[in-house]
């Protein structure tokens, strides 16, 4: 019985970072009063490294090499296995240990083509049996079990930084922090098909240098922490088996048997026919 193989978008740190990035920097859209006028406040994250943001983006800083604000950058500061964290799956799974791997079964679905087969070959051999309305009653059904490494459970947190110039920049990009969740702290990312739970930490830390009268410019900066509960799936590029497997049941077993041994006649032997000379 054959089996295939067929791949999807599975869960990693890589979906999780981007999940939160693509919310910051297309769901929020956040936007500040500026020199220039009402513009789109730059997100970036702080993994890339600088050679590549200067390249990929050069409005990011002026002629000076300085950034130009306001500025949101988005950065990941710990990844945690909590055992307390278990998620809907809390019992101890292990993957199969062939070569194709799973554990858990995500769906079942008929596989036509072969199901049809088995169903013509009966009707061929005049083996079916019909019920009332004369249909024929295929109970040789191939099924396709897809199943797919058990989900590992992690918290994520991450600090996002605001850096702007002036006051009123800052009030603009820290109200929807505050306000698009609503009186509650929780939301929802989604990425390539999986979604997971967010909640904004109710500390927004605030950090200027208005006092100073030295020579530095002027920023005011607000870091807000986000906890992420996401689930990890698989070893990522390392994974040597595949990502979902896709499995089907038997349905009719055959067992060959040899004629010479236990005397059996062929169908189109001499003895089944009337041969006359």
């Amino acid at each position: 019985m054959p089996d295939r193989v067929e791949t999807f978008e599975v869960s990693t740190l890589e979906t999780i970072d981007t999940a939160l990035y693509e919310w910051v920097n297309e769901t929020l859209d956040l936007h500040a009063p500026t020199n220039r006028g009402y513009e789109k406040t730059p997100v970036i994250w702080l993994g890339a490294e600088r050679a590549f943001q200067v390249k990929n983006n050069q409005n990011l800083r002026d002629d000076d090499d300085r950034l130009r604000l306001p500025i949101i950058a988005v950065s990941r500061d710990s990844v945690t296995k909590d055992p307390n964290f278990k998620g809907i799956f809390q019992a101890n799974l292990f993957e199969n240990n062939d070569y194709r791997g799973g554990t858990i079964t995500i769906t079942k679905r008929i596989q036509q083509e072969k199901t049809r087969n088995f169903a013509n070959a009966d009707k061929a051999r005049g083996r079916t049996n019909s019920d009332e309305t004369g249909r024929s009653n295929n109970k040789k059904i191939v099924y396709q079990h897809i199943t797919i490494p058990a989900p590992v459970y992690v918290t994520v947190m991450y600090e996002i930084n605001i850096r702007t110039e002036y006051q009123q920049q800052m009030n603009d990009l820290v109200q929807p922090f505050i306000t698009t969740t609503g009186p509650i702290h929780s939301f929802f990312i989604t990425k390539d098909g999986h979604r997971y739970e967010a909640f904004i930490e109710q500390d927004f830390a605030e950090t200027k240098n208005i006092k100073d009268l030295g020579e530095d410019e002027r920023m005011f900066e607000t870091m807000v922490r986000v906890k992420v509960l996401g689930h990890l799936i698989g070893e990522g590029k390392n994974r040597e088996k595949p990502k979902v497997s896709i499995r089907e049941n038997q349905v009719q077993v055959r067992i060959s048997r040899e004629r010479v041994i236990v005397g059996d006649k062929r169908p189109w032997s001499k003895d089944d026919f009337d041969y006359r000379e």
